[in-house]
Order: structure tokens, then sequence, then C-alpha cells
């Protein structure tokens, strides 16, 4: 049993070696057995519906994806217990390979009702987006490789206009704009990412920062808002 599921994790290609921890009981192994099988079970039914699936798909319990047919995703799936994807938008969602969606995320470009569509989210190769984050993707995002989203990260790609007082906020409209988390970033826990950011490649985002303007590569930025309190390039 152990070999299977050490096996199972190299082919998701998470871990190029991996081996279950020793203080793990028979009984605890045969619960991961349980818990990877009925993943793997929802997601084969769950690949029926969507736009493009390339290989193994894994969805955990209380999953809601609406609207499958604007999802692709890449090789190795995963998306964990009661996590929300919309993926009706104009661009729809992408993920590329290896990317796992944590527990309790909320992904929406679009409200439910089909008016003023967002554009989407694109995810590439081996990154994930931790638990209870939001994305807010009516404004596109993208999100580069190997892109590293720790838990309660929120990303909001559109504004509310409130230039006229004379008027309720709610109806004056909103404004979308690109966020754009380059490649080989951290986001770490309760980061806010603001729309119309750009990321740059090797960045870091420090606990519960909020970004109001772009970061340049190679940078390690925190506080609200934030700012750049080093560079990676320079240590």
């Amino acid at each position: 049993m152990r070999e299977i599921i050490e096996g199972v994790a190299v082919r998701l290609d998470k871990h190029r070696e991996f081996s279950l921890d020793n203080h793990l009981t028979a009984t605890d192994i045969l619960r991961l057995l349980w818990q990877m099988g009925s993943w793997g079970l929802r997601g084969l039914f769950a690949k029926l519906w969507l736009k493009k699936a390339k290989g193994l798909v894994m969805i955990g319990r209380n999953v809601q994806i609406r609207y499958p047919h604007y999802l692709e995703v890449g090789k190795n799936f995963i998306v964990e217990g009661h996590t929300e994807i919309m993926a009706l938008s104009k661009q729809g969602i992408i993920c590329g390979d290896n990317v796992t969606i944590g527990a309790y995320v909320t992904i929406k470009p679009s409200s439910y009702y089909g008016r003023n569509l967002g554009e989407g989210l694109r995810i590439g190769n081996n990154s994930n987006i931790g638990r209870y984050s939001y994305v807010g993707c009516s404004g596109l995002i993208t999100i580069g490789d190997n892109v590293m989203v720790s838990p309660r990260v929120s990303f909001y790609a559109e504004n509310h206009k409130f230039g006229d007082t004379n008027r309720p906020i709610r109806d004056q409209g909103i404004t979308r704009e690109p966020i754009v988390i380059e490649d080989d970033c951290w986001i770490a826990s309760g980061a806010i990412i603001l729309a119309g950011v750009k990321v740059g490649k090797g960045s870091i985002v420090a606990a519960g920062s909020v970004v109001t303007k772009d970061v340049p590569p190679f940078s390690v930025v925190a506080g609200s808002p934030a700012r750049i309190i080093r560079s990676r390039t320079t240590e």
C-alpha cells in the first residue's frame, strides 16, 4: 500500500522523490488510499464535462465547478474540497500541468446571473492557489509557472467607480484591469493583489501585504501599501 501511494505522488510530479512518513500506521495509509481513490473517481466524472483535460484530474468533496465547458486543464489537476470554480468568462479558465487549487478557494470571473461576463484566469505549470483564497478574475488574471500562492490570498481585478457623489457607488459601474503574477513568485498568506498590478519574476510578497502597484522582478515587498524592502539580486 505504501508503494502505491508513493508511486502516485511521483506520478503526479509533485515530488520527484517521495516517501511516506514512517510514523503513518496501516490504518492511516488505508485512509489515504480511500481518499485518493474517491478523488480520482470524482475527477473521472468531472473530465466528461470539462472543455479539455490532458491527464489525471482529482476532485475533493463538495467541489462546485460551474460552467465546466469553460475550464481547460493540463496533466495532474487537483481541486481540494469545498472549492467553487465559476468558469463562465470571456476567455475561460486555463490551467497548465500540475496545478493544485486548495480547499475553500473561490474563483469567480463573472456573476451568477449571466451579465457583465469577466475575462477569466490563466495558471501556469506547477503552480498552486492556497486554501481559502479568493480569485476575482473579472479582469484577466495571469499566474505564471512555479508560483506559490499561500492560504487566504485575494486577487481583485476590478474596481468600483465612485466619482459621482450624487449617485450610489453601486450604480456607477466598474473598471477592470489585468493582474499578472510572473514565474517563480511566492505570494504569502493574507496578501491582497489589486487590479492593474504586475508582480515581477522571482518576487516575494510578504504576509498581509496589500499590493497596489507593480513589483520589480526579484523583489521582496511588504506592508500596506506594499513597499520594496529588499532585492533578492543583491543578497
